[in-house]
């Protein structure tokens, strides 16, 4: 495929607003998960919390979209100047000409859960001000954001589970290729909600500590949550651009990888055949990377398969936790930074590297010449998706 511009990116997350708190945690190693103190939950678990989201206020046009995961996407928004370059992308081709793709998961269901705690005693019925569409519905944040915009082209969300805005970038190169737009806002929003957290416990996936991916001691997940967005667009320069992506499905199981990583290599291979690449032309995999055993297992058999124990690798999950819907996006911000600041990130929670696991994981942010990235994003259902990010020659 032909390479496209990342025109703009920003990141809202546990480390906190904007891409300057995200480049200190990378270089520092510091994590912003803690002890849950999250609405009515009583788990033993670590999450990460975006601080300040419910004190949000949406535009007054806007208010019928006021929930959690709309809050946080409009905290998202307002840092790094990105409302103003998506201005300039309009002002550029036109608000019909530029598309918005959200990936996001359980969307606004905290909404939901805060109605039903309101039914009426005598019936059960919800609240008359509980609005779904504007709230609830998965497309809720998609239409948010393009109504604060002002965009008028295509607009989707899109909702596979944890590779949901990994794959959001997907459907807006194909979009592109195809003619339809000359731009687009491509991201993922989450958020923390009861039914997460508590569905996670059930299948005894949370981690009672912040999470270790790689890790001997590993124990699972800390969920996190996160707003991330870029803004894509051809014949405009930057100095990265996304240069290829892969999909796949296992159909192996419903929440559980293929033991051997099949699903996650032909994702893989995917994005480096579109980029036109090798496996030696990679410089550093962000890996998927929850801290689960079965997880990791499977990626890094994956990963070697593919790649040998070359390359370097890593999980960023131990800083923000797994943010669901959100985490291709933020790890595409990961990945770029990582391009444009000439680094290998840090792994924070990662101690003692699992022997079993055997691709070439470094826990410490070091300086280095990182010039393409390949970020993994794998959801339940064997929904895989794998992006390429390059530097573009000047």
């Amino acid at each position: 495929m032909k390479p496209i511009s990342l025109t703009a990116c920003t990141m809202t997350s546990c480390l906190g607003g904007g891409l300057a708190a995200s480049r200190r945690a990378l270089r520092e190693g510091t994590s912003g998960l803690a002890k849950i103190a999250f609405e009515t939950v009583e788990l033993d678990t670590f999450v990460g919390e975006i601080a300040g989201v419910d004190d949000v206020r949406l535009p007054p046009a806007l208010s019928a979209f006021d929930c959690r995961n709309n809050r946080a996407a409009e905290m998202g928004l307002a840092h790094d100047h990105f409302i103003d370059a998506a201005g300039e992308a309009v002002r550029r081709h036109g608000a019909a000409r530029v598309g918005v793709f959200i990936g996001t998961s359980t969307a606004g269901i905290l909404q939901t859960e805060l109605a039903y705690r309101r039914r009426a005693p005598a019936d059960g019925s919800l609240p008359a001000d509980f609005d779904y569409r504007h709230t609830h519905s998965t497309f809720s944040v998609a239409e948010y954001i393009r109504e604060r915009l002002g965009l008028r082209g295509p607009c989707t969300a899109i909702s596979t589970a944890c590779s949901s805005s990994a794959k959001a970038f997907a459907s807006a190169a194909r979009l592109m290729d195809a003619g339809l737009i000359d731009a687009a806002v491509v991201g993922g929003v989450d958020t923390l909600c009861l039914t997460t957290l508590y569905g996670f416990n059930s299948l005894e996936l949370l981690s009672a500590e912040p999470c270790r991916p790689y890790d001997a001691r590993r124990g699972g997940i800390s969920i996190g949550e996160a707003a991330a967005f870029f803004l894509l667009e051809r014949a405009v320069p930057s100095p990265v651009a996304l240069l290829g992506y892969g999909e796949s499905s296992d159909a192996h199981h419903m929440s559980s990888p293929h033991p051997e990583g099949l699903g996650a290599q032909r994702a893989m291979n995917a994005a480096l055949g579109r980029a036109g690449l090798k496996a030696h032309d990679i410089d550093y995999v962000n890996l998927h990377g929850t801290g689960t055993k079965s997880n990791d297992s499977s990626e890094d058999r994956a990963i070697v398969a593919l790649f040998g124990e070359r390359v370097v690798v890593n999980s960023t999950k131990g800083m923000t936790g797994h943010t669901l819907g959100a985490a291709g996006a933020v790890e595409a911000v990961v990945s770029a930074l990582a391009i444009e600041e000439g680094m290998i990130p840090a792994s924070p929670g990662t101690r003692e590297i699992d022997p079993e696991l055997h691709a070439r994981y470094e826990k410490s942010a070091r300086t280095a010449k990182v010039d393409r990235v390949l970020s993994n994003s794998f959801g339940f259902g064997g929904s895989n998706c794998s992006l390429v990010l390059g530097r573009l020659a000047a």
